[in-house]
């Protein structure tokens, strides 16, 4: 047995030197166990080739059976790890856009104000968004769709049969099922090249500054002044630009605060609360179902152009669409000297 084991060493030996992979020297040390086992099952007792080998085939039987065994388990473990570990993604984040990419963003790629590098720009940013709801929708699917490397998703909430009517990103399939991965499930489905991180928790002053710190950009598609507050503050004090969208019934408004450059923050233009009634929620009021899609778009849009600086975006200035009427508009937004939440902070406007 011994002059065996060290044939088996020499076999695998001899195949690193020529390079032959893992997988053919071990089907080499196998052919020679069926030889070595054909040997002690073929030949007479007392056999020259059977001296030479030695054991008895019942030996050889139970090496063989072990070694199946522990190869066996081996499998079933790896198997185990791959369906336990996360699914790969199809790229990385960062890097050049490999050929797929680029046939993929061909309609970016030439456009002038995007061209290769706001591409490039576009896989290597982090975008969070708040809110996996009528706003986060349309926005979440447009920046995937156009290949933002990393999105975070922040909610709480699951699917319901009412969200339908205007959270385009979710399905009746997934009804119960929490929005964070219900939207993970449509944007990988979307686009492989997106890196997908879900939080299914409800955002609090707490962690938001701590999880605003790992992303370049924020959208806020939250439905609720005090969440809307509580985001503005996180990302005045980790100097996050903020998108910021809201709707109720028909009309809809968006604007980008990034105070640390010069443009007011939320509280600025919204130092506090409204009046009970006088801003209800969606749920109390009622909404269109494709208003969320339009205002959700133009967040997405406002995004898109801060990250690759195409044109002019909506700092400094907000956008209002009437949506039963047709009519949108555009106004000026001032900064407030005296706001508690970003007064004295950046640049001058």
């Amino acid at each position: 047995m011994g002059v065996l084991l060290a044939l088996a060493v020499a076999l695998w030996l001899l195949g690193a030197v020529m390079k032959v992979s893992r997988g053919a020297r071990w089907a080499m040390i196998g052919a020679l166990y069926l030889a070595v086992l054909g040997v002690q099952v073929l030949m007479p007792e007392g056999h020259a080739l059977r001296t030479v080998v030695g054991g008895t085939p019942q030996g050889w039987f139970a090496l063989g059976l072990v070694a199946a065994l522990v190869v066996g388990y081996r499998l079933a473990l790896g198997a185990l790890r791959r369906r336990a570990a996360p699914p790969a993604q199809a790229d990385t984040p960062k890097g050049p856009l490999s050929p797929t990419e680029l046939d993929r963003y061909a309609r970016h790629i030439v456009l002038r104000e995007v061209g290769g590098p706001g591409q490039r720009k576009l896989k290597e940013a982090k975008v969070l968004v708040v809110g996996a709801g009528g706003l986060g929708s349309p926005a979440l699917l447009y920046l995937g769709a156009a290949g933002v490397g990393t999105l975070g998703i922040v909610d709480d909430d699951i699917v319901s049969a009412s969200n339908l009517q205007r959270q385009v990103i979710h399905t009746d399939a997934r009804i119960g099922m929490p929005k964070v991965f219900s939207a993970q499930a449509a944007l990988s489905a979307q686009n492989p090249f997106v890196e997908v991180r879900p939080y299914h928790r409800r955002l609090d002053a707490e962690t938001a500054e701590a999880l605003f710190a790992e992303y370049d950009l924020v959208l806020d598609g939250s439905d609720n002044f005090e969440t809307r507050d509580m985001v503005n503050r996180a990302a005045v004090r980790t100097a996050t630009p903020l998108v910021a969208g809201a709707i109720a019934q028909w009309e809809g408004q968006v604007s980008l605060y990034d105070p640390a450059h010069g443009t007011p923050c939320y509280a600025c233009i919204f130092p506090q609360a409204p009046a009970p009634g006088l801003a209800p929620s969606c749920a109390e009021a009622g909404v269109i179902g494709a208003l969320p899609g339009i205002i959700g778009s133009m967040m997405a849009m406002e995004a898109i152009k801060h990250i690759t600086g195409a044109g002019q975006t909506l700092a400094g200035r907000m956008a209002i669409h009437d949506a039963l009427y047709s009519e949108s508009r555009v106004i000026a937004l001032k900064r407030r000297a005296d706001c508690p939440v970003c007064g004295g902070t950046g640049e001058a406007a």
